[in-house]
């Protein structure tokens, strides 16, 4: 995607062989890139959210296992690999399945072999998940055009975090088919919501979309039920970590407040995700494993001063206890329809198998 008229994307290797990723937690105020240089350095971005978003951390995964082939080949550091990196982040299924991706792949082969296929399979996920996230954008881009012929007006559209081309390798799940829309000519307006504790949609979405041109506005997060029921939103579309098989969707804290609040005044609710994303393990989205993160996250915020110094204010009174569990379920009963690679579905194991029966019939 385009960062004031130039083409990025969030991982790639340089022209010395080696994987750079942008650093995510200095935007909006800095636009900057890292240099990972092993698979310890992979780690630290995804655990330390440098890196953040179900592909992209499953993208940035997958290079890690491939600086640490470069490093040791043997079967004690392909293992070593892949415990370190599996314990970063528990909740994102992209992780895992990338992971066991590269490792079924590495495992058979001679050590002297694996350091160039974990190099050339890491880009070719990387490809993969670009094209994957194209394709939700060439798919979601129907509903988007459908609303718009329906009321000859702007489409107002409301979305959660931040699943834009940030949170993968390229175009994004639930913001790809707004790109598509924008760049199709139709009129689009994005609101977006803060998403605390990070402000993910204040920070990212914002960002990106403002770089890329579309029209947003940037909106607090309790402001959403409000706007439903003033009718000044047409439409919910939010990405997801993990999506059970049954349709159950786990995302940023909040989501599910904004399924609610659809749900109540008749707004559809669209999930936007790439079948890495499908956990076909997993049938309830009770069984998903929800990281807490830092209390910091919560009681601190960081920002630009009038000055422009950067600077991290504490909000919360000393001694007062903090929680901050990081994602919640929306159970597929409030979930419109699932947007995929492979088409629209309804959040059902029915509707997943119809789009996906291999998968299904292996789970």
């Amino acid at each position: 995607m385009n960062v004031d008229g130039v083409p990025y994307r969030t991982i790639w290797r340089t022209e010395s062989g080696a994987v750079a990723i942008l650093d995510q937690t200095r935007l909006p105020h800095a636009f900057e890139t890292v240099v990972l240089d092993d698979v310890e350095a992979a780690a630290h971005a995804i655990s330390a959210m440098l890196v953040r978003g179900a592909p992209l951390i499953g993208a940035t995964a997958a290079y890690g296992m491939a600086l640490a082939m470069e490093r040791d080949s043997s079967d004690a550091n392909l293992k070593a690999a892949h415990a370190l990196l599996l314990a970063t982040r528990p909740t994102a299924v992209n992780l895992r399945w990338a992971l066991d991706a590269m490792t079924a792949l590495l495992s058979p082969m001679a050590p002297s072999a694996r350091a160039e296929a974990a190099s050339a399979e890491a880009a070719r996920l990387c490809d993969e998940d670009a094209a994957i996230c194209e394709a939700i954008g060439d798919h979601g881009l129907p509903i988007i055009r459908g609303l718009h012929e329906m009321k000859n007006d702007t489409v107002n559209i409301l979305t959660h975090c931040n699943a834009g081309w940030l949170a993968t390798v390229d175009w994004g799940t639930a913001i790809a088919p707004i790109y598509k829309a924008f760049d199709a000519g139709l009129p689009v307006h994005v609101w977006v919501d803060e998403t605390r504790p990070r402000n993910q949609g204040a920070g990212l979405t914002a960002w990106e979309l403002g770089r890329h041109g579309v029209p947003h506005t940037v909106i607090v997060d309790n402001a959403g039920g409000h706007l439903m029921q003033q009718g000044l939103v047409d439409m919910v579309i939010t990405g997801t970590d993990r999506t059970t098989a049954h349709g159950d969707v786990c995302n940023k804290i909040g989501t599910y407040l904004k399924a609610l609040a659809a749900h109540d005044n008749g707004v559809p609710f669209y999930v936007a995700l790439p079948s890495p994303t499908i956990d076909w393990t997993m049938a309830s989205g009770r069984d998903v494993p929800i990281e807490e993160r830092s209390g910091e996250e919560v009681s601190h915020l960081t920002g630009r001063t009038a000055d422009g110094r950067i600077e991290t204010i504490q909000i919360t009174p000393e001694g007062s206890a903090l929680g901050n569990p990081a994602f919640d379920v929306t159970p597929a009963r409030l979930v419109t329809a699932l947007v995929t690679e492979r088409g629209v579905c309804d959040a059902s194991p029915e509707g997943l198998a119809g789009l996906f029966p291999e998968f299904a019939r292996a789970a």
